[in-house]
């Protein structure tokens, strides 16, 4: 499932994000890239250990615990810390990869398996050419340029590039959940019932017979497939 996310940062939150990483220490992303990754990969990178990256991370963090929607989508059982690139200049681009299906934390504390992959933009549209995300699916590639502050959410086995930055930067945060649910056909699924039952809710009540019986089905099915 490819998915659009609105406003996981506010406009406020967009600035001191901006403001933040205006003068972080970024470093050359092939030095933490794949042997794959490394053949295509040509952007900035923030350090995972400086204060800059702990700083934003929190912000995002708090970001994606208040918004339903993301919650819905990818019910996270783990998410990866948020790393950070900017793309610019004659570090412009990343060709075609796809993201390893384990991402070892770099403090020790565990790994995190990728089903799901998250871009989220730091940059408006107008401040830069170029630079779209291009995710192949079973549609043929989406290309994807958001406001600041609303995400994507693709599976972790997309392949996936960034398109070269032509005039301007383009920042961004990305990440890895690993699911509750290990299956993108399952989370679809739930996730679209999800959506059906907060509209009958709305126009019912959470004590109609029928949304009782489907937020029953889907607690059932949740519990079928749920990976804890």
């Amino acid at each position: 499932m490819l998915l659009h996310v609105r406003g996981v940062l506010t406009p406020e939150e967009v600035a001191r994000a901006n403001a933040v990483l205006a003068g972080a220490p970024w470093e050359d992303g092939r030095l933490t890239a794949g042997t794959q990754s490394a053949q295509a990969k040509n952007n900035l990178q923030l350090r995972e250990d400086c204060d800059e990256t702990r700083t934003v991370q929190q912000m995002l963090l708090r970001g994606l615990e208040r918004h339903q929607v993301f919650f819905s989508a990818a019910l996270p059982k783990q998410i990866s810390p948020p790393l950070f690139n900017r793309y610019g200049g004659t570090a412009n681009a990343f060709g075609n990869h796809v993201d390893s299906a384990v991402r070892f934390l770099r403090d020790g504390s565990g790994r995190v398996r990728t089903d799901v992959s998250c871009t989220l933009f730091l940059s408006e549209p107008a401040d830069y050419d170029g630079g779209e995300l291009v995710i192949e699916d079973t549609y043929g590639e989406q290309r994807v340029k958001l406001a600041a502050g609303d995400m994507v959410l693709y599976p972790g086995t997309s392949v996936h590039r960034v398109e070269p930055v032509t005039r301007g930067h383009r920042v961004a945060s990305y990440f890895w959940i690993q699911s509750m649910i290990r299956s993108d056909e399952q989370r679809r699924l739930l996730y679209d019932m999800d959506n059906h039952l907060r509209h009958l809710r709305s126009k019912f009540g959470e004590t109609d017979p029928g949304v009782i019986g489907l937020t029953s089905t889907y607690h059932n099915l949740l519990r079928m497939w749920l990976d804890t």
